[in-house]
């Protein structure tokens, strides 16, 4: 049973926005850090975003700081990443995943992964 799915990738031009999201399991996840990863072609699977249980602890890669935003809403078992000014280089297969916050750096270890979206941006 899908327990990670992902939603609302698509195409953009370059500058625009785009807004995907992660439904999960309440009962598997609820209690979960959650984020994202994006694999691009020809690159290895990268961190983009990850967030504490409660929607208080973030964290961006440098690449998307400033440009993308993660958020929860645990009553709607859905994560949210909202993203701004996008570049080509932004152009992957966005996942999600479902894990822990590890060390004072609160590193998300990634247990669980969902299937990806398609994120393409256009230049």
């Amino acid at each position: 049973q899908v327990q990670l799915l992902e939603r609302g990738g698509g195409r953009v031009q370059a500058g625009g926005s785009l807004r995907i999201s992660c439904e999960y399991s309440r009962r598997a996840f609820g209690n979960a850090a959650l984020g994202w990863f994006r694999s691009a072609p020809g690159k290895e699977r990268e961190f983009v975003a990850s967030i504490g249980s409660t929607g208080d602890e973030t964290s961006y890669s440098d690449s998307v700081k400033g440009r993308f935003t993660i958020s929860r809403d645990n009553a709607e078992n859905t994560l949210y990443l909202q993203m701004n000014s996008l570049e080509p280089d932004d152009t992957a297969v966005y996942v999600c995943a479902a894990g822990i916050l590890e060390g004072r750096s609160r590193t998300l270890k990634p247990m669980y992964w969902g299937q990806g979206t398609q994120v393409t941006v256009s230049s």
